[in-house]
C-alpha cells in the first residue's frame, strides 16, 4: 500500500511528455495511485531514454491502450470512472476527439478533477498552435529577464516553464479542486496554461519593475547578476561559488570573513557595482572552491559552493536531510515536501514491464472477466508501451 498524505486518492495520467508527467509524479510521490495510460506503440514523444530512466514515471503504474478502437475508449472511461482526478497535457481538443474530453468523463465521474495542461491554454489566439517551454517563458516575459548584461536570454533548462509553470501548477490547482469537491461534491476542469504559470513566477518581479527597484536592462538589477553581492564567481581552481548577501548585517559578515574594509564598498551605489564585482571576482579567483567553503559556508555570508548535478548528492548537508535518494541504482531528486503525520515512501521505480496494473485495475473495480477479455483481443496491455 502507498503511504503519504495523498494515500487512497486514484488518479489516471494519459501519457505525455513534460509537464503531465511531472504533475502525475508529484502525486505519487505524495501516495497517489496514479495509473498511466499509454500507447500501444511507443509515439517517440520527448528525449528517449530507456524505460528506467524516465523519472518523472517514477510510482506509478502503467497499462497500455488502443484507443484508436471504441472498447479501448470505452475502457479509459471506465477507468476514469473509478477515479478522483484526471491528467493530460495534450493540444486542445485532443482528448475530445478521442471522446475522453469533460463532458462525458464528468458525466461517468461527477467528482472527477479534470487536468489539463498546455502551453498557451485551452483558450486564446494561441491555443493550438504547437511551442516547448522556451516558447511559452518568452511569451510570458520571463524569458526576456534571464541572463547577463549585453548577452541573449539565456534557456534556464525547461524549469521555469514545463516544471514550475506547468507541472507544480498542475498539481497545485488539481489539489485545490479536490478540496472543493470535499466540500460540494462538484467536479470540474483545471486548465493549466504554462504562459500563465510562467508570469505567476514573476509576480514578485512585476512588483519590483513598478516599484523602479528592477528596472534596468537584463543583467544590471540586484537579483539578475547585476550586483555585486548577487552573484557567482569562478576560482582558482575552476569551480564557482555564490555569493548573496542581500541585507547589510549579512555583507559586514562577508566582507569580515574576506577581510575587506566596509568603507570599501558601497553596495547600494550601482554606479559602484562594477568596480566593487571586479574586487570581488579578482579575490575569489585567489583560492579554490574547497578553500572558500572553509571559510564561508555555514556563516551569515549567504554562501554556497556551485555544485554540479552529480556533486549535489554528496554534499554533507543533502546528504545528512536524504535530499537525494538512490532508486534501483539511479540517484534522484527525494520527493519533497516533508510530512510530520504522513511521511512519504521511496517511490518506486518505473516499470517496463508488468507493473502489477491489471491488479491495480482490478482493485479500483474493473471486473476480472472484462478485464481478461480486453487483454485476449489486444485493446489492453500491462506495463505500457513496447518497441515493435
Amino acid at each position: 500500500m502507498s503511504q503519504g498524505p495523498l494515500s487512497g486518492m486514484k488518479v489516471v495520467e494519459f501519457a505525455g511528455i513534460g509537464p503531465g508527467p511531472m504533475c502525475g509524479m508529484l502525486l505519487a510521490d505524495l501516495g497517489a495511485e496514479v495509473l498511466r495510460v499509454d500507447r500501444l506503440v511507443p509515439s517517440g514523444l520527448g528525449v528517449e531514454r530507456p524505460p528506467r530512466l524516465d523519472l518523472l514515471n517514477r510510482g506509478k503504474r502503467s497499462i497500455a491502450v488502443d484507443l484508436k478502437q471504441p472498447a479501448g475508449v470505452e475502457f479509459a472511461r471506465r477507468l476514469v470512472g473509478c477515479s478522483d482526478a484526471l491528467i493530460e497535457g495534450f493540444r486542445p481538443k485532443t482528448m475530445e476527439r478521442l471522446g475522453l474530453g469533460p463532458q462525458p468523463c464528468l458525466v461517468q465521474q461527477p467528482r472527477l478533477v479534470y487536468g489539463r495542461v498546455t502551453g498557451f491554454g485551452q483558450s486564446g489566439p494561441l491555443a493550438e498552435a504547437a511551442g516547448h517551454d522556451l516558447n511559452y517563458i518568452a511569451l510570458s516575459g520571463a524569458l526576456h529577464a534571464i541572463g547577463r548584461a549585453g548577452a541573449p536570454p539565456t534557456p534556464p533548462l525547461n524549469l521555469v516553464g514545463d516544471f514550475g509553470g506547468g507541472g507544480l501548477l498542475l498539481a497545485f490547482g488539481m489539489l485545490a479542486a479536490l478540496w472543493n469537491v470535499q466540500r460540494s461534491g462538484a467536479g470540474q476542469v483545471v486548465d493549466a496554461a504554462m504562459v500563465d504559470g510562467a508570469a505567476m513566477l514573476m509576480t514578485s518581479m512585476y512588483g519590483l519593475l513598478a516599484a523602479g527597484t528592477h528596472n534596468g536592462p537584463r543583467g544590471t538589477n540586484l537579483l539578475d547578476s547585476g550586483a555585486p553581492h548577487y552573484e557567482v564567481f569562478r576560482c582558482a581552481d575552476g569551480g564557482y561559488v555564490s555569493v548573496a548577501p542581500i541585507e547589510p548585517k549579512f555583507r559586514t559578515v562577508l566582507l569580515e570573513r574576506l577581510g575587506l574594509s566596509a568603507d570599501a564598498f558601497d553596495f547600494d551605489d550601482r554606479a559602484r557595482w562594477g568596480e566593487s564585482k571586479a574586487r570581488l571576482a579578482a579575490l575569489f579567483e585567489t583560492r579554490t572552491r574547497e578553500q572558500w567553503c572553509e571559510l564561508l559556508e555555514g556563516s551569515d555570508a549567504c554562501f554556497a559552493p556551485v555544485l554540479a548535478p552529480l556533486e549535489a548528492p554528496r554534499h554533507p548537508h543533502n546528504r545528512a536531510r536524504a535530499t537525494f535518494v538512490d532508486i534501483a541504482g539511479v540517484m534522484q531528486p527525494a520527493p519533497a515536501p516533508r510530512f510530520s503525520v504522513t511521511p512519504t515512501a521511496l517511490p518506486r521505480p518505473p516499470h517496463s514491464a508488468d507493473d502489477g496494473a491489471l491488479e491495480q485495475v482490478r482493485r479500483w473495480g474493473v471486473a476480472q472477466p472484462e478485464l481478461d477479455a480486453l487483454v485476449q483481443r489486444g485493446v489492453v496491455r500491462s506495463g505500457g508501451a513496447r518497441a515493435g
